[in-house]
This record gives C-alpha cells, sequence and structure tokens, in this order.
C-alpha cells in the first residue's frame, strides 16, 4: 500500500523529533529536512515494507536526531492508504531507537475555503442571507 508520491513525515529518537519531506519512487527514497538530505531504497511487500536511507548534511543548524551528521538508516513498517509507521536504528548509532510517521502530501487542490455565494440583504448590510 505503500504508493510512489511526496510524503510528510514526522520522526522521533530519545535525542529528539524532527520533521522533512520524503519522495517514494519505484523502490528510491528521496528527500530531506532543513539540514539532511536523505537518499536511499526500499521494498515493499503488501502492507509491509522495509528501508535503507543515507543521510547527508547539506546546511549547518541543529543536530540531527542521532546527533551525527551522517547516518545509515534501516527502518520496517506498515502502512494504509493513508499512513505509514516505521522503527529502526542508525548504524552509527544502533543503541538509539527511531521511530517514522509518514503522511501523504495529496495532489488534489484543496477544497479548505467554501464557495458559498452570499449576498448582502437589501436595508440591513449587518444580516447576511445565503
Amino acid at each position: 500500500m505503500l504508493r510512489n508520491g511526496s510524503y510528510s513525515v514526522w520522526f522521533r529518537t530519545p535525542q529528539g523529533e524532527g520533521t522533512g519531506i520524503v519522495e517514494l519512487n519505484d523502490g528510491k527514497v528521496t528527500g530531506g529536512d532543513t539540514v539532511l538530505a536523505y537518499t536511499g531504497s526500499y521494498v515493499v511487500d503488501g502492507d509491509k515494507f522495509t528501508a535503507c536511507i543515507a543521510t547527508e548534511r547539506h546546511t549547518q543548524g541543529q543536530p540531527s536526531v542521532f546527533g551525527i551528521d551522517n547516518f545509515d538508516l534501516t527502518v520496517s513498517g506498515r502502512s494504509t492508504p493513508t499512513m505509514a509507521s516505521c522503527t529502526g536504528t542508525a548504524k552509527q548509532a544502533p543503541d538509539l531507537a527511531f521511530e517514522a510517521v509518514l503522511i501523504p502530501i495529496s495532489d488534489e487542490p484543496s477544497n479548505a475555503a467554501p464557495q458559498a455565494s452570499r449576498r448582502w440583504t437589501k436595508g440591513n448590510a449587518t444580516r447576511w442571507r445565503a
């Protein structure tokens, strides 16, 4: 169920938490956050998946959730049509548990602003009529 596309990702370790964006495309992972770039690969088997991701610092700033800049992360998890979650560890910090949640970024336009037509009622500008 893990499909090609863009995902918002929230992740944490006992040392901290962060957010980023990942793009999944036919077994390839790319993405990043404000200080790290992500590249790697993933395999899907039904609703289960595994991924191997390498990071590289691209900008000075806050420390990563592992406290190191460049690390190799291995995760496994499950997905549904509306989200995916996984756990794993970094090769360079095997004692720190890693958790992440991915939410698909929709390509559909938002209908958050209703298109209701409203007009003023005659004689009283403080009353609305739909």
